[in-house]
């Protein structure tokens, strides 16, 4: 490819946001952006923050391609010294290398942090996907070889670019997480029609039972959110963060990022006792997906959880005629609450090849695993069969 220049650096600051989201969000000239997590303001709130770099174990990276001096294609890798914070798995493959007697990291990782939201990983102009994927391809592997590295991931990409990635010779992944459906319902109770009878009484029991506890609930946005709501939701956060992760990803520096660039990114869902905050439920908004990230507490009340996070977030995206709301990661209880199993994909490229056979045949069993398992689950969900 003649006049092609690829450029990794060390910081998203060195990339100017209007170069960046040229290739992440050009949708942004009319409207919000598809994926808000790939945004420059996102990723330079993490950075800013010191939620990645320094001690975090991830190493900003972002590689840009440039063609005869303009930019075509873009990545937001990382140099990683660790596993956490990626939410598709590969803690067993490194366990596995280094009884090998090999060195699993550092690795290199094409993601947003912390982030497990299906969005485009390979950044491109309109009409350069081809060029600009093989280039940012090439660009990571031999960056992977020439540092002795022992792998490259590309998790959470779109189904288009896992299939042009297996083109390219990386290695497929398939996983799966929960996802609502927007049928075009007029509002929440035209989604429970849909259901069968006993769902839809179990729906509408657990909503009574949450807002029996009499919470006043309220959904912000914008300049609706202010710095207090965020001082209370740094405890949830940071509630939640230590039972499930041990450390929480973000600091606090991050929700103050967010809340000066992104607040209009942001659906904050909180409870409150009187005056009081005691629980709340964070979501990201773009243009067709309200994605849930974090929920926390104070205080505990039946059902308040489901409440904040599934079905206040299902009645925001019915009234704002959004197609899909992804609540994250894990959570089979989702299925019952309307979320149903869909697949996602990640790409993976290993430098030592008899390691890479063993991952590859796993993948092919694992691949067979999920189909059948998201046929199964679908089967068993609370949509009435004639629908």
């Amino acid at each position: 490819m003649a006049d092609i220049d690829v450029t990794l650096h060390s910081s998203f600051a060195e990339i100017p946001a209007k170069d960046w989201d040229a290739l992440a969000c050009p949708e942004q000239e009319t409207g919000r952006a598809i994926d808000p997590f790939t945004t420059h303001r996102f990723m330079l709130a993490l950075e800013g923050s010191g939620s990645i770099g320094g001690r975090s174990g991830w190493h900003p990276r972002p590689t840009v391609v440039r063609q005869a001096g303009r930019a075509i294609a873009a990545m937001p890798m990382f140099a990683k010294s660790h596993s956490q914070g990626e939410y598709i798995f590969d803690h067993s493959w490194a366990q596995a290398f280094e009884r090998a007697g090999g060195a699993y990291y550092p690795k290199l990782q094409v993601a947003v942090p912390f982030t497990p939201a299906t969005g485009r990983r390979f950044l491109t102009l309109p009409g350069e996907e081809e060029q600009g994927t093989k280039a940012l391809i090439t660009a990571a592997t031999q960056v992977a070889r020439q540092n002795d590295l022992s792998s490259l991931h590309i998790t959470f990409c779109t189904e288009e670019e896992a299939t042009r990635g297996s083109e390219m010779g990386l290695m497929m992944r398939v996983t799966q997480q929960y996802h609502w459906q927007n049928d075009g319902y007029a509002d929440f109770d035209a989604f429970l029609t849909r259901l069968s009878s006993r769902k839809r009484k179990a729906i509408r029991k657990e909503r009574q039972t949450a807002n029996a506890a009499g919470l006043d609930i309220r959904t912000l946005t914008g300049d609706q959110i202010t710095p207090a709501h965020w001082d209370a939701f740094w405890v949830f956060y940071q509630d939640t963060g230590a039972r499930k992760w041990g450390t929480p990803y973000l600091t606090r520096a991050a929700f103050d990022a967010f809340h000066a660039t992104m607040r209009e990114d942001i659906l904050l869902v909180l409870a409150f006792d009187g005056d009081a905050p005691v629980a709340g439920a964070l979501n990201f908004i773009g243009r067709d997906t309200l994605f849930g990230r974090y929920w926390g507490c104070t205080q505990d009340h039946p059902c308040l959880h489901f409440e904040l996070c599934y079905y206040r977030a299902i009645d925001w995206a019915i009234a704002h005629g959004l197609q899909r709301v992804e609540a994250g990661a894990q959570g089979d209880h989702k299925l019952a609450r309307g979320y149903l199993p869909t697949p996602v994909y990640s790409l993976h490229w290993i430098a030592n090849e008899g390691f890479a056979r063993a991952v590859s045949d796993y993948l092919d069993a694992e691949r067979n695993a999920v189909e059948e398992d998201i046929d199964i689950l679908t089967s068993y969900g609370p949509f009435r069969s004639t629908s």
